[in-house]
């Protein structure tokens, strides 16, 4: 899911009433601390295959994140410049791996090695048009591989909140991870903001305005 830290209008709250133009969700945060001995998942499709996006391009890299994430509401790095988001995405710790599925782009994950010896799933997920085909599942124990298998990994994160897919946190917890923590916070709704369409994630209903 993306991250609702400081930089994203967010508050943390005690369950008061929502501000106008605010909508309230909760972020669980997870972890794993040894790689995961289990068979590893198969791909579900024949013609599906995992590229790494080198010294991946601001466009192409806003192209995935945007359509991506806009049904869950991703917005902080739609609010980034494009020199702030250059310098994270062409950082060498930071690897931006691309699922193609006969050649067209389906979902992208994204591992943050920038703090040592932690290798953070800071964004995963799956172009609309590919999900339910499960896809999903074997992208995460692929990119769980892929944590573990570079640099000095002692440690594996990833985060999910409510407005992700209903799904996504227990998806995570079958490969593994063990939530550490919740925080619920308030957000000024991207969608009356006009950082995201208005009809983005109908699951979440429009901040009061």
């Amino acid at each position: 899911g993306d991250r609702l830290g400081p930089g994203g209008r967010c508050r943390m709250t005690s369950m008061a009433p929502l501000a106008p133009g605010h909508i309230r969700t909760t972020i669980t945060y997870l972890e794993m601390t040894a790689r995961p001995a289990r068979a590893h998942v198969p791909p579900p499709l024949e013609r599906a295959a995992l590229m790494r996006a080198e010294a991946c391009t601001v466009s192409f890299y806003r192209y995935l994140y945007n359509t991506v994430g806009e049904p869950w509401l991703w917005e902080l790095r739609r609010r980034m410049d494009d020199d702030s988001l250059q310098e994270i995405i062409q950082d060498a710790r930071v690897e931006i791996y691309v699922c193609h599925v006969a050649g067209v782009p389906a979902g992208y994950v994204e591992i943050d090695r920038r703090q040592p010896g932690v290798a953070d799933i800071a964004y995963f997920g799956l172009i609309p048009d590919f999900i339910g085909r499960r896809l999903g599942p074997w992208l995460l124990d692929w990119a769980i591989e892929a944590g573990w298998t570079g640099g000095d990994t002692g440690r594996m994160t990833v985060n999910t909140c409510t407005f992700d897919h209903p799904k996504a946190l227990l998806m995570y917890q079958r490969a593994g991870f063990v939530p550490v923590r919740q925080l619920v916070r308030d957000l000024a709704d991207p969608r009356l903001t006009g950082v995201l369409p208005r009809h983005a994630a109908p699951h979440v209903p429009l901040g009061r305005e």
